[in-house]
């Protein structure tokens, strides 16, 4: 077994069960990725078929998924929705060298691996493997889980995915089924729970650690006004609740470790076949419309006594997010940063914008008011209908920037009358309500806020395809740049859009 002596020492799990072999396999496949290489170990009668077939169906979630053996066929491939995952069984393997032929590299490269017998292979497999025995006891289905790791990130991954079933057990979910629910770009995951007919969604969100020092020996989360853990997530929902909008009830809260167990509201959409569905986009806009009328505090006491204070979205938070596009989407086009001249331009032009908005009213901005956290709830009505996500970086800021959010939603493309159409379904309820309200200041709020919106998104996703290896975040590159072109249109943003004409890259 390759074990090195400076590798962390083994862990070893007592698994009371079969049941408990097959909770095992679900805290694996939760944080398995592309390029894992699993080696599975153990005698005849050990339990490594039952495990295999259990991390199987849980990556496909599918509990009746047909697992056949490899033994003959050597590998047995799987297209799963996450990533593709071969299951090898190297039991007839006869030189280690043939691990080569059956193309080991080529399966890690775009998913993951489940090598049972990898001691035919020792030697051939990759260094970061996560190399795991199974053994049988003299207590019937009981059997012994040890992992040992010399390579990577497989400590660290696994003791987050027990710690995460240990919170659920201590929820009063013991035994929960977990399944793994696609996430946002950010370093948070999701999965569902579920035991019985009782289902739930298990936030897992560590604090998020200081980057390096960006500006003023600050790191860029802290200047952008990012969430640094979850306890603005539970702020902003309990304020929201407390005032009628549908955020999900949180059932259980281990602020400290990171997780949280949520209401499921459901998997509705406000799209459909990748265009948005306008009346509910139109019930997004009155939703804001309401949300906006609230008076919102400035701070929310949560039940522990923890105060949250809600941050404003300052100019050092716009103008830092503003410069994403200098910092990530002109080298990567250009191949150089923008020179002095440009960037002291695009610095001067975001500035003179937020100045035009420093009387603008203030309200909270949910910041991320789009469709991906958009749950549409057919059978309720009113607000209820719309259930809220992804509200953990609310700040204080211009009423417009949910607006934008919506309206040109970077995710999906918005046909020009319906963001028109959105914005003017706004304005008219806002001035149902109050006879006051700055329609035209709103609309300049709104140009100013959705070019800024996705002037930030073109560095985030640029970043994103750059430094964290996720390209599919390019392909809403040509829809954010049409975006741009339409809110430059504005009079108060004609100065901007001369820089954009002159020193964007083309």
């Amino acid at each position: 077994m390759s074990n090195s002596t400076s590798a962390p020492a083994p862990l070893r799990i007592e698994l009371a069960d079969e049941r408990a072999t097959l909770r095992l396999a679900e805290d694996i496949a939760m944080v398995l990725r592309p390029g894992d290489a699993v080696a599975l170990q153990g005698d005849l009668g050990a339990g490594k078929t039952t495990l295999s077939r259990a991390l199987l169906r849980a990556l496909a979630d599918d509990p009746a998924l047909e697992v056949p053996s490899p033994t003959f066929t050597l590998v047995q491939p799987y297209d799963f929705k996450r990533f593709p995952v071969a299951h090898l069984d190297l039991y007839r393997m006869e030189d280690p060298d043939e691990i080569d032929e059956l193309g080991l590299d080529e399966m890690l490269g775009e998913g993951a691996a489940l090598i049972e017998w990898p001691e035919r292979a020792e030697g051939a497999l990759p260094a970061d493997s996560l190399w795991m025995t199974l053994e049988a006891t003299d207590a019937g289905e009981a059997r012994v889980a040890t992992f040992y790791v010399n390579e990577g990130d497989w400590a660290e991954r696994l003791s987050r995915s027990f710690a995460l079933r240990r919170f659920l057990d201590e929820a009063g979910w013991q035994g929960a089924s977990r399944r793994f629910l696609q996430g946002d770009a950010s370093a948070r995951r999701y999965e569902t729970a579920r035991v019985g007919e009782r289902h739930a969604i298990a936030m897992n969100a560590p604090a998020r650690p200081d980057g390096p020092p960006v500006r003023d020996g600050k790191p860029y989360s802290r200047i952008a006004r990012l969430a640094e853990d979850v306890r603005p997530f539970v702020a902003i929902d309990k304020a929201l609740r407390e005032r009628g909008f549908a955020a999900p009830e949180i059932y259980a809260a281990d602020c400290g470790a990171g997780f949280l167990l949520i209401e499921d509201l459901g998997r509705g959409a406000v799209v459909a076949d990748g265009a948005p569905i306008g009346e509910r986009y139109q019930a997004a806009a009155a939703l804001l419309a309401d949300l906006h009328a609230c008076d919102w505090p400035r701070e929310v006491t949560l039940e522990d006594g923890c105060v949250h204070h809600v941050p404003a979205y300052d100019r050092d938070a716009l103008m830092i997010e503003a410069e994403l596009y200098l910092d990530w989407y002109v080298p990567d086009v250009t191949g150089a940063p923008a020179s002095a001249e440009a960037a002291a331009a695009f610095r001067d032009g975001w500035n003179r914008l937020i100045d035009l908005m420093d009387g603008s009213p203030r309200t909270w901005c949910l910041r991320d008011y789009h469709s991906p956290n958009l749950i549409w709830r057919e059978e309720r009505t009113g607000n209820d209908r719309l259930g809220l996500i992804d509200f953990q970086d609310t700040v204080i800021g211009p009423e417009a920037y949910d607006l934008a959010s919506l309206a040109q939603d970077a995710r999906v493309t918005v046909p020009e009358a319906l963001e028109e159409a959105l914005v003017a379904s706004y304005v008219a309820l806002r001035e149902e309500r109050d006879a006051s309200f700055d329609a035209e200041g709103l609309r300049r709020d709104y140009a100013i806020l959705s070019a800024h919106r996705a002037t930030k998104i073109i560095g985030i996703f640029t970043r994103l395809a750059r430094r964290d290896g996720k390209p599919g975040y390019l392909a809403h590159m040509p829809r954010l740049f049409a975006y741009l072109e339409r809110s430059l249109s504005h009079p108060a943003l004609a100065d901007i859009k001369l820089w954009y004409d002159r020193f964007a890259p083309k």
